[in-house]
């Protein structure tokens, strides 16, 4: 029997983005924020790193200036979180 591996970047991401519903978007500082209230800057870069496994999954899909980005692993600038449309 496998067990799941707990993943708290990946549940929060996908817990906010689901509540926030579709056509809504995150920052991926709530995302943080929601993890580590304290240390949040330390805690964006594996926000990102999950993300763009999410964006490849199709589960999550980074947003830039409104539009999903073409290449999760070669974006670069301010970026958002949603769900698929």
């Amino acid at each position: 029997m496998s067990e799941a591996k707990v993943n708290p970047v990946r549940d929060t991401i996908v817990a906010l983005t689901t509540a926030r519903g579709p056509g809504k978007t995150i920052a991926p500082e709530d995302a943080a924020k929601a993890i580590s209230p304290e240390y949040f800057v330390r805690v964006l870069k594996d926000v990102r790193a999950e993300a763009v496994r999410l964006h490849k999954a199709g589960t999550v899909l980074i947003y830039r200036k409104g539009k999903p980005v073409k290449d999760p692993d070669t974006f670069k600038g301010v970026y958002r979180l949603g769900l698929p449309a």
